[in-house]
């Protein structure tokens, strides 16, 4: 077969991928830079008081919790060239990671030689999507943030289910949707020590400072053009890509919650469907991709749980169709030549074409709900899903 002539050179593409990618890749690492640089703030109550004022666009402030900032202090204490190192190295370690454990789901207790093969193989390609290089060329926390979740909601022991999610919700809130997972497949002790795991962070957070958490909890929250543009077009939430189709920005007036109430239907159903299958890895993507779409700020870096999805159309769906359109969207690097394309970061209305090929990842994400909901899992797939499945995985919800 062509597949395993290929796979035989799978450590030699996934070698070239990576020195490819070193010597094209930003080492800028502005995300990075604004963690390393700002996190120590924490100790003298000036977290959100200090911007790093270096770039063009606007002052980059510090957008996380304060227990992310003092999660972040080790780092802060290697050198710049370090830390960079240190960031780039466990983020690949973790984009590998993240490929490896979707495709040992897929393989229904096989995972060999071959599977092996298939996980460098895909590693090599999907470093060049779109949301992981600009995730590595921000140095930012995405690839080791989704790798943490991806974990926790794989976990077979409730409380380390439970707290992984938790605790990722405290370094950044967006992987609080993943509560959802829990309550869908009935794991309600995860469900309890995910919030409590959350509220430890925050009590961190207050020992730490007390002030910044204030601040933050208090003050800061919801405020989602803080960290960023909402119309810009690397914004691939809901919210975005309306208020560019708009020319305003919708916060949470009926387009947006119209919009809302669709992904939630198309949600329910593809996780009715994968429940009753016994599919793991589509419930838990079905859950990210409900996430991504609601969230006020889903920036283009965000949307790496792109990644086991390919992998699960490809292996378990066999949707190759779908597969394929999405590894275009994220290969062809659309989000940056729209960004290129567009007039302002800040300019919310912008012509008709631009604003119809910024819904590129929301769209995609929507057809993929509504299919996942309306088609059937595979017989073979499924039922070798369900003995390697989390406990309530194979329930149905009510």
């Amino acid at each position: 077969m062509i597949e395993q002539r290929v796979l035989r050179f799978a450590p030699l593409v996934l070698l070239v991928s990576l020195a490819a990618y070193a010597a094209t890749a930003n080492w800028g690492m502005i995300d990075l830079k604004v963690y390393w640089t700002l996190a120590p703030n924490v100790l003298t109550d000036q977290l959100y008081s200090i911007d790093m004022p270096f770039t063009a666009d606007f002052p980059l402030p510090f957008t996380y919790p304060p227990f992310a900032a003092a999660a972040f202090l080790p780092l802060s204490a290697l050198p710049w060239i370090a830390a960079r190192a240190v960031w780039q190295v466990l983020s690949l370690v973790c984009l590998w990671w993240l490929v490896r454990t979707a495709l040992k789901v897929l393989s229904n207790g096989r995972f060999d030689e071959t599977w092996r093969r298939r996980a460098l193989l895909w590693t090599a390609i999907t470093l060049w999507f779109e949301p992981v290089r600009k995730t590595l060329d921000f140095g930012q926390i995405n690839l080791v943030l989704v790798a943490g979740v991806f974990a926790a909601m794989l976990a077979v022991r409730q409380t380390v289910a439970g707290l992984g999610v938790g605790v990722a919700a405290g370094m950044k809130l967006t992987p609080a949707i993943s509560g959802l997972y829990f309550l869908v497949t009935r794991r309600w002790k995860a469900a309890l020590w995910s919030v409590a795991g959350f509220l430890l962070t925050v009590a961190l957070g207050f020992l730490v400072s007390a002030r910044n958490s204030w601040q933050y909890w208090f003050e800061l929250l919801g405020a989602a053009d803080r960290v960023g543009p909402v119309g810009s077009v690397i914004n691939q939430s809901l919210r975005g890509a309306l208020s560019r189709s708009l020319g305003y920005d919708v916060e949470t007036s009926w387009p947006w919650l119209v919009a809302v109430v669709v992904s939630a239907v198309l949600t329910g159903f593809a996780l009715r469907t994968a429940v009753r299958a016994g599919d793991t890895l589509s419930a838990v993507i079905t859950v990210q991709l409900f996430g991504l779409l609601v969230s006020p700020i889903s920036w283009s870096h965000h949307w790496l749980w792109v990644i086991p999805l390919v992998l699960w159309l490809v292996y378990a769906r066999r949707n190759f169709v779908l597969a394929g359109v999405w590894a275009v969207a994220v290969l062809s690097d659309v989000i940056t030549i729209l960004i290129n394309l567009q007039p302002s970061i800040w300019e919310i209305p912008r012509p008709w074409p631009l604003a119809l090929l910024g819904w590129v990842y929301p769209a995609l994400a929507l057809v993929t709900l509504a299919l996942s909901g309306s088609s059937r899992v595979p017989r073979e797939f499924a039922s070798g899903q369900e003995n390697s499945s989390p406990p309530g995985i194979n329930s149905s919800p009510q």
